[in-house]
């Protein structure tokens, strides 16, 4: 977590630079599409900065008030980026409303746009590098930041060949109507990001192919017992949580239950990285006859 916490200072000091080079291309050509790109950087720097403490205090782990850790605290930096996106939309439609009606030339556009692309490649390899990482160690903050930076890129292209096109066919309005696309554009990323971790918050079970995973898992390692039932999963940024009833032999002794629960969690562990396993033990007259099967149910 203190890698993870290190990355998300790294973005602090990208965004940064990359909203630097934005305000200084729209200073130069008064373009209220690339200041409406700037916007969204100023978006960036605060939500980098949000992720840094939201990972930092995601690594404190468990204590005596927060028994199973800090780690949906992600979630909550995840949302507050959704929030803030959402904000810098509402701002974007008021300046590109007002240059609809009343547009304006543009001032050294191609030093302006120059400057931009700039910009707007750095970003492509940092947000491209922050999702990568942010799903390998599968953190929200991470990927969340990683995906706002490349729905960044993705409108920087589009007000980069729109301005383009305005240079070269004089259509002033342009410029607005590309501002108003961005402000389109990033409250969509907004709701996105809201509604998965919101999911988060509400401990959402795990994704269809972990879940897949974990089912067989528990089939196979499970020799000795009888069957798997009751399982319930649920995801805490990198955590995931898996709880299940296992139903043994009536003569099985403790011991040797305990060492099939061991194996169990040992092979859960190896297959989803990060997992909390909690395994409730049942004597073979509570079986349901509809869980998961294991080997020995088939011998």
């Amino acid at each position: 977590m203190i890698a993870l916490s290190r990355y998300a200072l790294q973005s602090v000091g990208v965004a940064a630079f990359v909203l630097a080079l934005k305000w200084l291309a729209a200073a130069l050509t008064g373009s209220v599409a690339l200041w409406s790109d700037a916007l969204e950087s100023i978006i960036n720097v605060v939500v980098a900065a949000v992720a840094y403490f939201a990972l930092r205090l995601s690594a404190k782990g468990a204590d005596a008030n927060h028994q199973f850790g800090h780690y949906k605290v992600e979630y909550f930096s995840a949302v507050l980026e959704g929030a803030l996106i959402a904000v810098a939309a509402i701002a974007i439609f008021r300046e590109a409303t007002a240059s609809f009606f009343d547009p304006k030339a543009l001032d050294t556009p191609i030093l302006g746009l120059a400057i931009n692309g700039v910009a707007t490649v750095i970003n492509a390899g940092w947000g491209w590098h922050l999702t990568r990482i942010g799903r390998r160690e599968r953190s929200p903050a991470l990927y969340a930041d990683g995906q706002h930076v490349l729905s960044d890129v993705v409108s920087s292209i589009g007000v980069i060949l729109g301005l383009i096109a305005a240079v070269l066919t004089g259509w002033l309005w342009l410029d607005a109507v590309i501002a108003a696309c961005v402000g389109a554009y990033i409250l969509t990323t907004g709701w996105r990001l809201v509604k998965d971790s919101v999911g988060g918050l509400m401990d959402a079970a795990a994704d269809p192919r972990t879940l897949a995973a974990i089912k067989k898992t528990i089939g196979v390692e499970a020799n000795g017992a009888l069957e798997a039932h009751d399982l319930r999963t649920r995801a805490a940024g990198p955590v995931t949580f898996i709880e299940f009833h296992l139903v043994v032999p009536a003569t099985m002794t403790v011991s040797a239950a305990h060492d099939i629960c061991d194996r169990i969690e040992a092979a859960l562990n190896r297959e989803v990285p990060g997992s909390r396993v909690t395994i409730h033990v049942e004597p073979e007259d509570k079986a349901k006859h509809a869980g998961i099967k294991t080997r020995s149910t088939h011998a």
